[in-house]
């Protein structure tokens, strides 16, 4: 794999300027290339992260093309088909499909071989999608999936106990969207689990659970899209990458057998270095969460199919 000097970034909307935004605040990394289908656009929106980062740490920022992709460690692909009108993300599948192979053939043709991160719609399914048509090991190619959802899941388990996230460990399994586990039985609080820890006070988990999978969408009912949340998590991904941080995050990658559940990827925590998934783990779950956990990955195999055309 080249060295980590330069991330990539296919898609210039909101999620990939925004993430370039912040990996040029974060100081994590010394070039950042914007690739987008309109050329003018992608160089308009490095122009302006650029015009900021004169007061930042200093950063190469510009708009390229897929000849920019070879020399870098990290390519993150935020293209794809936008849902509409409170529209299930599973819905894009197909369009968002052809998309994403069309991005992945093209950085693979331009001789790309580190770590793929892959942020368009439905993530689990795009992500598998540019693993196959990449060709690249399973755990250098990384789906976003519930690191997002997840942060969500913290933040109000923290706004309810009136704590700071920091202080909270949970983690949402399974599908980045409406099947995904919010999984109670990982919340820790200074290591303690949930219920020793409210020693009996009130806490409503199913409306938790509900706000938390529908952040998304209530974010887009008000401002038309999400940005910041994802970005973010892209962020911590490539971060986790170029540090070599061995940490553990929970993204989607392609199941063998954990949970019963292989050839299909969907989110579970995951030890992320430098060759991007070193090991997935396995939390021990509730009776509960497990069956919820195999339902989400049936989810997850139809809309595969629908993605790769094989639904009749």
């Amino acid at each position: 794999m080249p060295a980590t000097s330069r991330i990539a970034i296919v898609g210039a909307g909101h999620v990939g300027a925004t993430t370039a935004y912040a990996l040029m605040l974060r100081g994590l990394i010394r070039e950042i290339v914007l690739i987008d289908q309109s050329m003018d656009h992608a160089v308009a929106e490095a122009t302006d992260i650029a015009d900021a980062n004169a007061v930042a740490r200093p950063v190469r920022i510009w708009g390229g093309d897929y000849a920019d992709v070879a020399a870098a460690g990290i390519l993150v692909i935020t293209a794809g088909a936008t849902t509409k009108d409170g529209e299930a993300r599973t819905a894009v599948a197909a369009k968002s499909a052809d998309i994403v192979r069309d991005c992945v053939r093209q950085a693979m043709d331009a001789g790309f071989d580190g770590v793929l991160v892959v942020a368009s719609n439905p993530a689990d399914a795009m992500a598998q999608v540019a693993q196959l048509e990449s060709g690249l090991p399973p755990e250098r190619v990384i789906g976003t999936g519930t690191l997002l959802d997840s942060n969500r899941f913290r933040k109000r388990v923290a706004d309810e106990l009136g704590i700071a996230p920091g202080a909270v460990e949970a983690q949402v399994l399974g599908e980045h969207g409406d099947s995904e586990v919010v999984a109670y039985s990982t919340v820790r609080i200074g290591g303690m689990a949930l219920d020793p820890f409210l020693a009996g006070q009130a806490f409503d988990r199913a409306r938790i659970a509900h706000d938390v999978m529908r952040a998304g969408y209530t974010i887009s009912e008000g401002k038309g899209f999400t940005s910041f949340g994802v970005a973010s998590a892209i962020v911590r991904i490539c971060e986790a990458v170029l540090r070599d941080e061995r940490v553990a995050l929970p993204v989607s990658t392609l199941l063998t057998g954990e949970y019963g559940i292989a050839g299909v990827y969907l989110s579970l925590p995951c030890l992320i270095g430098a060759g991007g998934i070193l090991r997935v783990l396995t939390p021990e779950l509730s009776d509960e969460e497990q069956a919820a956990l195999l339902a989400s990955a049936d989810v997850l195999r139809d809309t595969l199919r629908h993605a790769q055309g094989t639904v009749e």
